[in-house]
């Protein structure tokens, strides 16, 4: 009886601590689930108002008849129209966002992988920058650009927020972290074979680092498309460079706000966020996941 316990008790302990790993699994999915629905009402709650009229705005129930008014009202009702717009954000954020993926990954392998003197600390003053806010810089950044002539009416004002936003630390720092879990074993080899620096960085260090690149696009992208302070800087004063931010703008009254045509012009501006996290999504957690691995 002795001997069969001994050799039953290691089995039951194991099928204990099956069964606990198994309920914090489901405890914790539910967790998740909540959540994530939770984070999705105001999506949700923007879709249903669009679809009302304005009286039914006001209420939190569905709309008796849905249409789609507020949306044609957004397409045809708004100056500048929707689709130039839409393609001053897409424009914008796309330049923005290859920019950060081109600098920041030069400027996080030259921080990973070479030595030159002061690397650490200019390394430092790059992250500090995180620490001032926009606003803190409004009045030197004008001035900068105003000696470029970059703040008259014209195309230039394009120019103006792209050089603002070419590059961030975050970009930096996420790509250079990544960097750093890169074995050196490759770039040895590749040296070997009479790459050089940027051959190395171009052909080897870049194709491996494609989840950082990701996390670092999403992130540019959404923080470009959604922005408003730069944008609003630059390109108050032509309304033909507006973007979706301004759109929104227009239907905030300070006395009252058309909440339908807001929520259509809400729901218009998230698609193209929501697409693209949907497809790279796995690229932006393993790249946010291994940016924090070494460092």
């Amino acid at each position: 009886m002795t001997a069969l316990t001994d050799t039953t008790a290691p089995a039951s302990v194991a099928v204990g601590q099956a069964r606990g790993a198994r309920w914090r699994r489901v405890v914790a999915y539910i967790l998740l689930i909540g959540w994530s629905l939770l984070m999705f009402v105001p999506f949700a709650w923007s879709v249903i108002t669009s679809l009302k009229d304005r009286p039914e705005a006001f209420s939190m129930a569905m709309p008796a008849s849905p249409d789609f008014e507020a949306y044609a009202k957004i397409w045809s009702g708004i100056d500048p129209g929707l689709p130039q717009m839409f393609a001053n954000s897409m424009g914008l954020a796309l330049a923005v966002t290859a920019s950060n993926v081109l600098l920041g990954g030069l400027a996080g392998y030259s921080f990973a992988r070479l030595r030159f003197p002061g690397r650490d600390l200019l390394f430092v003053v790059v992250l500090a920058t995180l620490m001032i806010p926009d606003q803190l810089r409004i009045v030197p950044v004008y001035q900068i650009m105003n000696l470029l002539g970059l703040t008259k009416s014209g195309p230039f004002n394009y120019l103006s927020v792209f050089l603002v936003l070419a590059i961030s630390a975050t970009s930096i720092f996420l790509l250079r972290q990544y960097f750093l879990t890169i074995p050196h074993d490759l770039e040895e080899a590749a040296r070997i074979d009479g790459a050089g620096y940027f051959q190395t960085f171009w052909r080897v260090i870049l194709p491996l680092a494609s989840p950082a690149l990701a996390a670092v696009a999403i992130l540019q992208f959404q923080g470009t498309w959604n922005g408003l302070f730069w944008p609003a800087l630059f390109f108050g004063p032509n309304r033909e460079h507006w973007t979706l931010p301004f759109g929104i703008s227009q239907y905030q009254g300070a006395f009252q706000t058309d909440w339908p045509p807001l929520m259509a012009l809400v729901v218009i501006a998230t698609i193209p966020i929501l697409i693209l996290y949907l497809f790279f999504q796995r690229y932006f957690v393993s790249g946010i996941a291994a940016s924090g691995v070494k460092g």
